[in-house]
């Protein structure tokens, strides 16, 4: 893979809540690519950043997004259906915002701030909560979706003037699509897995699963049935690099049991688990990490959970060096 383009499509979604963190993930697995190099694919529009799963923020490829919402946005819409009305939010008033939204964006892309502007002089309450929730009802409607970063302010679009509608997959073969590239690229993983990354119901990830007889291998292990793609090949031994996940990366968020990459049990709280930024040396999770940008620089600080030696201290040393060219940012640690 030579762009963050392909790797995103590999992923099918990667979440992206925490937005550079996210362009440092794709880095992370296309060492050949530095910040820039992503941030320039994202302007172009090749990949969108916008809610389509769970419900959150997800990096997904413009090409696919139509036919991921017409496969995840019911079930986003369900888990989203306490907040809508707790914020007093109904199919006639999103209908009324959709409205604005779209004459405010035709032909342009604007902040958050500049919609709500517009639906304000529409007399459209739509502070707080309530703004987040009418910008990803637009978002699962296919209405809108991110544009262009206007410095470092982030942008929507109409979905049609940067996705141009066309002939798409329908609902079984969007679960068929999106069952074979999680399998692909997180095999092998259980049923519960693939349920709790999409947000699909258990009954769904089963038919996606049936749909794929001849790509889809099972086996049993410690009395759960894990999932894997045919294609995949064993890798041969290479030196083993430390890895610093972003927060949220894929290799955690991307499973619902994660207990097979934490040999260190006692030293990571279950909040930790989801919520922090973790260092990886074969397969393993071995500390943490954060990171605070003081104008060019990034202070960064770490912790491991036992002593290393020296070979995996150079490692972690290499690896800190790779944040450092990715970010083209002197990193301080």
């Amino acid at each position: 893979m030579n762009a963050a383009v392909e790797m995103v499509e590999w992923f099918a979604a990667v979440q992206g809540q925490e937005y550079a963190q996210t362009k440092w993930g794709l880095g992370l697995r296309l060492p050949q690519l530095k910040d820039d190099d992503i941030e320039e694919e994202l302007s172009q529009g090749k990949i969108l950043r916008t809610h389509i799963l769970r419900p959150t923020w997800h990096f997904v490829v413009a090409k696919d997004i139509r036919w991921m919402l017409t496969l995840s946005a019911p079930r986003v819409h369900i888990a989203n259906a306490f907040m809508y009305r707790k914020s007093g939010l109904d199919k006639k008033f999103f209908n009324k915002c959709n409205k604005v939204i779209i004459k405010a964006l035709q032909g342009t892309q604007l902040t958050r701030n500049e919609i709500n502007d517009a639906l304000k002089k529409h007399k459209i309450n739509a502070e707080g909560l309530r703004l987040i929730y009418i910008m990803m009802n637009a978002e699962l409607e296919s209405i809108l979706s991110s544009g262009a970063r206007r410095g470092n302010q982030f942008t929507y679009a109409l979905l049609d003037e940067i996705v141009p509608q066309k002939n798409s997959f329908n609902k079984d073969e969007a679960l068929t699509e999106l069952t074979k590239r999680y399998f692909k690229s997180r095999g092998p993983a259980t049923i519960k897995d693939f349920s709790t990354w999409s947000g699909l119901t258990i009954a769904d990830c089963k038919k996606g699963i049936a749909n794929l007889p001849h790509l889809l291998e099972k086996e049993l292990i410690e009395g759960n049935e894990y999932y894997f793609s045919r294609d995949t090949r064993t890798i041969h031994k290479k030196p083993k690099p430390v890895f610093l996940l972003p927060i949220y990366d894929e290799y955690i968020m991307g499973y619902k049991d994660r207990s097979a990459i934490m040999q260190h049990k006692n030293s990571i709280s279950g909040s930790a688990v989801r919520y922090n930024n973790m260092i990886v040396y074969d397969g393993q999770v071995i500390g943490t990490w954060t990171r605070t940008i003081e104008k060019n620089a990034i202070v960064f600080k770490y912790g491991f959970f036992g002593p290393l030696n020296k070979s995996n201290q150079k490692l972690f040393n290499n690896a800190v060096i790779h944040l450092e060219k990715f970010s083209g940012m002197k990193v301080s640690y």
